[in-house]
């Protein structure tokens, strides 16, 4: 005789949405190698489009601020020059995500685990408003973070990432003076000499779009 299971307790879903907040810090010629320097405001919405409990797809639409300033540098630029900047960024993209544990409540017949760290790829589109000119580039963000289910349908994280981008431009925001995007007139190809920013958020999502309310074997 069939067997009907609710699966009411330990529920797989869909898809998560909710939204992030945290900094932002840039990485080119107004800053060679110091992480989280300049820290700027970063906040926007994600989703996630669970394939399974280990892998997922997420997108998101993030808006952050960059910074540099190269009054602090040891090294100086051709004639003694300085130059500073800040703007507005924003992230549109999508990861690739895999979850070192399987993530769930750790109820219902397929178990899973509370708590993953997890490790991200993807490809994404940087839009940078005047001042100066704007900017809209391709970007190619790698990254880390956690996640913990609070409850059921509640979960918490944390995330970092590095965006690389194929723009130099980021930091150019003053068309007189000296200008980042080429200091010492040397071009670069490929990922050579372009900007780079950084994400790290916490994050709130919610469980949306059960999977099988109801199982039949």
């Amino acid at each position: 005789m069939p067997l009907s299971i609710w699966a009411q307790s330990g529920e797989e879903y869909k898809m998560e949405m909710g939204g992030a907040l945290g900094g932002s810090f840039y990485m080119g010629d107004a800053n060679y190698s110091t992480p989280f320097k300049d820290m700027g405001v970063a906040g926007g919405f994600i989703a996630r489009f669970l394939l399974n409990q280990r892998m997922a797809i997420k997108t998101n639409l993030i808006a952050g601020r960059i910074a540099g300033d190269t009054r602090d540098f040891n090294n100086k630029y051709p004639d003694m020059q300085d130059a500073s900047f800040k703007r507005a960024i924003f992230d549109l993209g999508a990861q690739f995500e895999y979850n070192f544990l399987p993530y769930g409540t750790g109820k219902g017949f397929n178990g899973g685990k509370r708590f993953t760290p997890y490790i991200l790829g993807g490809m994404g589109f940087t839009y940078a408003p005047p001042p100066a000119n704007s900017v809209f580039t391709v970007n190619f963000p790698i990254g880390i973070g956690v996640k913990y289910k609070l409850k059921e349908r509640l979960n918490i994280g944390c995330e970092f990432t590095m965006r690389f981008s194929m723009s130099d431009k980021l930091d150019v925001t003053n068309k007189n003076g000296l200008q980042l995007s080429d200091p010492y007139q040397i071009k670069g190809k490929g990922l050579k000499n372009k900007d780079s920013y950084s994400f790290t958020v916490l994050y709130l999502t919610y469980d949306l779009f059960p999977r099988c309310k109801e199982c039949n074997y």
